[in-house]
């Protein structure tokens, strides 16, 4: 019987090759694939949330987990039939024009994910054109912005100001974050949201997608 406590510890350790055993083993057992991502994939991703939010995990630390959980992730999705595949809403993610800074925005992206939100995620250097065209093609509930530098962080500006043009901006909930960017810049620039670390943007996206 699959012991999905051994595999929360193993997505918490970050330990892919002993996830893609556990999860293979559980396949095998029919176990549904539901209950394999939320009771072991999804409960090991929410432990190292917690801990990076005070810190006591860190980046790469995060990284490692996020990758074992997605190592199992890639075992049971396919077997999702189309009524389980439930997504809590849809995030639109990317790095503005500019800038090439990608391990925390990937870092959100992970975290959001394994809490159950559909990702995606555009890269870096994104301008704010392409930012409008991606939010028409895709339809998604929150917009996620990220800047690391002081030079590039204007770009969410015009970002919004693209999408007040093109009437999309009333359907969206945008929200912005990286290093230099702050709650009074968010405010000023028009954004629904500020989060100063990846757990909390994640916590954030759920707040924004809920009001």
């Amino acid at each position: 019987m699959v012991n999905f406590k051994k595999m929360t510890e193993a997505v918490i350790n970050g330990n892919e090759e002993l996830i893609v055993d556990i999860t293979e083993e559980a396949v095998d057992e029919g176990i549904k694939p539901n209950e394999i991502i939320e009771k072991g994939l999804i409960n090991g991703m929410n432990v190292v949330g917690k801990r990076f939010k005070v810190g006591d995990m860190f980046v790469p630390e995060v990284l490692m987990s996020a990758k074992a959980m997605k190592a199992g992730m890639n075992i049971v999705k396919p077997l999702l039939i189309e009524s389980e595949r439930h997504s809590s809403g849809k995030v639109l993610l990317g790095t503005v024009s500019g800038d090439l800074h990608d391990i925390g925005k990937n870092l959100v992206g992970m975290l959001m994910e394994s809490g159950g939100l559909e990702i995606i995620n555009l890269g870096t250097d994104i301008d704010s054109a392409e930012f409008a065209e991606k939010v028409k093609k895709h339809n998604p509930d929150v917009l996620a912005m990220s800047a690391l530098l002081t030079t590039t962080m204007l770009s969410m500006r015009d970002t919004i100001e693209v999408l007040e043009e093109e009437g999309l901006r009333d359907d969206i909930k945008v929200m912005v974050g990286g290093a230099p960017v702050t709650q009074e810049f968010a405010d000023e620039i028009g954004a629904d949201g500020w989060a100063p670390d990846a757990a909390s943007a994640k916590d954030l996206a759920f707040d924004l997608i809920k009001k």
